[in-house]
């Protein structure tokens, strides 16, 4: 992508004015973007970007600039202007890269690359999903079916003698079916993805993630509004685990803990759970859709455990922040692309696997709320304050699941019903999802066993 000379000067240039570290993150990225609806080909994207990001550190004083001009001089001017926010002394730093840059090994096998596959074959994938929608049901109105795939070739430099590049193969397959019945209208949503090539799609079982985007949105359309009220939530497993990601995952990531914007600084060696839980970032993991070879600072990625039987041990850190913490990097330093500097990110957060069955959790509570599927939400990372709507609910009766419920939001402090966990399935399943923060959108999992909530505040219809 760019020769050993080229980058290490480009590593000296940037630490002339007194840096203390610099490094050179090098993107060459393929996209496609192809979606189905009405029944057509509705629009097919297809784009590479390339570019170099140059980031300076000088204690906690961070610097950071891009360029599309991979020639010498614009990346020597690059490094040059961004070298000038740095306020020090002048400076000549040697850089000392090993003899040869180092092909990351991967733990994610990809057998039909992206950019090797016709369109046409993956429309065919498209059509399919599409057939499958549609006829499930004469309420279903629309299906809108996205394949995304990408590939992302990076190499990751620095003056600490780092020198690595790595391939990045994603695809993912999103199902949104829309029910209507006239004068209401309802949405289903399955979007499963993964670390590896078109082998992932061709090989997912299309009538069950199809189906199942149909089934919810035909199921809520029929739906009775939900309750509002303090109850026992039963929150099921895969991307049910959206609520911990963003209440507990984000206040768990240096980039808050560092400036103390999270209610779980400071808390290392704490009780923060319940006893029944055990927190997990694991950018290892086979082929999911979160995982890494490295993360975006050229650190190996590995199993980090968050939250062990309720007691916090320890953090998700970047490099940056690691200096503010005076902590190692965890493998959790991650952006979007060359345009953006890295920070501390999740990759597949999940909770720990239990003992109960899905129905024990569900026998054992006489009266509550089954949230099926979670949708979106929000939450305020300092204060882990929520709002998440449920995509699907239900009323639990006597120890049963009784009838669907739309409209409920669930309302809480993350730091507080993390605490409230009180059954834990032995269920495990992640979910695709894409995460915003201040280094752009990242692909994530998050992930839980079907779990029980003693309490949480539902809004819904009021009583």
């Amino acid at each position: 992508m760019l020769n050993k000379s080229l980058v290490e000067d480009v590593l000296s240039a940037a630490l002339v004015t007194g840096g203390d570290f610099s490094e050179v993150f090098v993107e060459d990225k393929y996209t496609n973007n192809m979606t189905y609806q009405s029944s057509r080909l509705e629009k097919s994207i297809s784009g590479r970007d390339f570019g170099v990001g140059i980031r300076i550190f000088k204690g906690l004083q961070s610097v950071y600039a891009y360029t599309n001009d991979f020639s010498k001089d614009g990346l020597l001017q690059a490094a040059n202007t961004a070298a000038k926010a740095i306020e020090g002394n002048q400076t000549q730093r040697n850089i000392l890269l090993p003899a040869e840059k180092r092909m990351v090994d991967t733990n994610h096998p990809v057998k039909f690359a992206p950019t090797k596959v016709k369109k046409a074959r993956k429309l065919n994938v498209l059509r399919k999903a599409n057939e499958i929608i549609t006829n499930y049901d004469p309420a279903i109105s629309q299906a809108i079916i996205r394949l995304l795939d990408e590939e992302q070739n990076v190499l990751i430099a620095n003056s600490e003698g780092t020198f690595v590049e790595d391939k990045r193969t994603r695809t993912r397959l999103v199902n949104v079916a829309i029910a209507s019945n006239g004068s209401d209208m309802q949405t289903g949503f399955y979007g499963p993805g993964a670390l590896q090539g078109f082998e992932y799609i061709e090989g997912l079982d299309l009538d069950h993630y199809a189906k199942e985007s149909a089934r919810i949105a035909v199921t809520m359309l029929h739906a009775d509004p939900a309750p509002s009220g303090k109850f026992p939530v039963i929150i099921d497993n895969e991307f049910g685990g959206v609520i911990f990601h963003e209440a507990c995952g984000h206040g768990l990531e240096a980039a808050a803990v560092a400036k103390n914007n999270s209610v779980f600084a400071n808390k290392e060696g704490e009780k923060v759970a319940s006893d029944l839980v055990t927190y997990i970032d694991d950018g290892t993991l086979k082929n999911e859709w979160g995982s890494i070879n490295i993360d975006d600072e050229g650190e190996k990625a590995r199993r980090n455990v968050l939250i062990e039987n309720g007691i916090l041990k320890g953090y998700l850190i970047d490099k940056l922040n690691g200096r503010r913490m005076n902590a190692a990097s965890t493998g959790s330093g991650r952006r979007e692309s060359y345009k953006y500097a890295p920070t501390s990110r999740m990759t597949n957060t999940y909770i720990e696997p239990g003992e109960s069955t899905p129905e024990e959790i569900i026998a054992n509570t006489e009266s509550g709320i089954y949230a099926k599927y979670m949708g979106g939400g929000s939450v305020n990372p300092a204060t882990a304050d929520y709002n998440f709507a449920a995509l699907e609910a239900y009323l639990v009766k006597d120890g049963k699941i009784d009838k669907p419920l739309r409209g409920a939001t669930l309302i809480g402090n993350g730091a507080e019903t993390i605490q409230k966990v009180d059954m834990v399935g032995n269920n495990l399943g992640h979910g695709a999802g894409m995460c915003g923060a201040s280094s752009g959108s990242v692909p994530v999992n998050v992930g839980q066993p079907m779990l029980r909530v003693s309490e949480i505040t539902v809004g819904g219809r009021e009583a």
